[in-house]
């Protein structure tokens, strides 16, 4: 637990850095001329990025076990690249830089959740991740109100160059922990329960179950906008004052925070049937998010935001329970990159139907959540036990 706890403050930091970014990145965009669907374009590709290239980074993290380089590495991209969207004042570098802030999350995480998966072993894969979440998404809540601020008090370019300030701390938490503990593969303990897990062989096949999970995954994916679409359509019909555009995502990120914790808690006690909550809080979002009524918009990132912390946190823990741990890495790469296409994808979808009409993205995202229903229930029924 201290290593989980440890690791959530190095999450902590990077995404007061990241986070914060993001909360400003779909109005920053709308400034430089950019329009509703190349919004979703830019801010889907980015998180395409940072999923589907864990196809490779995951494999290199079982391969090489350099999973504290790999993390490291990943951090540092991350906290290079944002501060840098200040300085980029057109529309193409400041989409490249959003992509490319993505890319250092590819790089990191499939090592970081290896390593989170081995410390959790013995305690609950559901609470291990939904406490590394929970710190997670208090970093996510913070440096959105930071940036709020500055935007008030100096515009886009100077909230950026702040987050500098966390970046530089990110760095040394990481360097830190790598030298407390350099072999968290230490912490893993032999199952007592071997029907819980495949064999433990690098050759082994990812399981049946693991490849109707993702189909699940991606279904609900499909229909879920990213904030970078939501905030742009905050902008631009003038629903909420600019300077209340980053709250919202801070409100969002403590909803995800809460949600994370209640979600894990539900997984380690009942497993994969707690996560049908998040199918109707997916299929709420449009209804209240691109609402002109500020009442429905701040209940909307509430919804949001308690539906990304199911999806980042027990979504992740079901994945580590379903396959061996030698392949973990190989296991979240994909798992991710199906999460990250149909994001691009719902996104792309999303901001195109924009242009035209609210009501067929809503339609649209009903849709996706009743074909991810239907392929939940019989994942629901097998259970995650082999």
């Amino acid at each position: 637990m201290q290593f989980v706890l440890a690791f959530g403050v190095v999450s902590m930091l990077a995404d007061f850095v990241y986070e914060g970014a993001r909360a400003i990145v779909g109005p920053y965009l709308a400034t430089l001329g950019a329009s509703a669907a190349l919004v979703g374009a830019v801010t889907g590709l980015g998180e395409a990025v940072a999923l589907v290239l864990r196809l490779a980074t995951g494999p290199i993290s079982d391969r090489t076990q350099r999973h504290w380089a790999l993390s490291i590495t990943g951090y540092l991209i991350t906290v290079a690249a944002v501060p840098l969207l200040g300085v980029s004042q057109s529309l193409w570098p400041v989409s490249a830089l959003v992509i490319a802030e993505r890319f250092g999350k590819a790089v990191r995480t499939p090592a970081r959740d290896t390593m989170l998966a081995q410390a959790s072993t013995g305690m609950g894969r559901g609470i291990a991740f939904a406490v590394h979440e929970a710190l997670d998404q208090s970093g996510a809540l913070l440096g959105p109100l930071l940036v709020a601020a500055m935007v008030v008090l100096s515009g886009y370019r100077a909230a950026f160059f702040i987050l500098a300030v966390p970046g530089t701390l990110v760095v040394l938490a990481i360097a830190w922990l790598r030298g407390a503990v350099p072999r968290p593969s230490a912490y893993e303990e032999v199952d007592a329960h071997p029907i819980a897990q495949p064999r433990d062989s690098a050759a082994a096949p990812l399981p049946g179950r693991f490849w109707l999970y993702c189909a699940f995954t991606a279904a609900s994916m499909t229909g879920f906008a990213t904030f970078g679409v939501l905030s742009y359509h905050l902008q631009v019909r003038h629903v909420l004052p600019q300077a209340l555009i980053p709250v919202t995502y801070s409100v969002a990120m403590a909803a995800a925070a809460l949600a994370a914790l209640g979600s894990g808690r539900l997984y380690d006690r009942i497993g994969l049937r707690g996560l049908v909550i998040a199918l109707p809080l997916s299929a709420l979002v449009p209804i209240l998010s691109f609402s002109t009524q500020s009442t429905c918009v701040w209940l909307g990132a509430v919804v949001w935001g308690a539906a990304v912390g199911i999806h980042e946190s027990t979504l992740r823990a079901a994945v580590a329970d379903m396959v061996p741990s030698a392949r973990r890495g190989t296991a979240y790469g994909v798992f991710t990159a199906a999460y990250g296409l149909a994001w691009l994808l719902g996104a792309t979808v999303i901001g195109a139907l924009y242009e035209h009409s609210v009501a067929a993205i809503i339609y649209f995202t009903i849709f996706t959540q009743a074909v991810a229903l239907a392929l939940f229930v019989p994942l629901a029924r097998q259970g995650v036990a082999s």
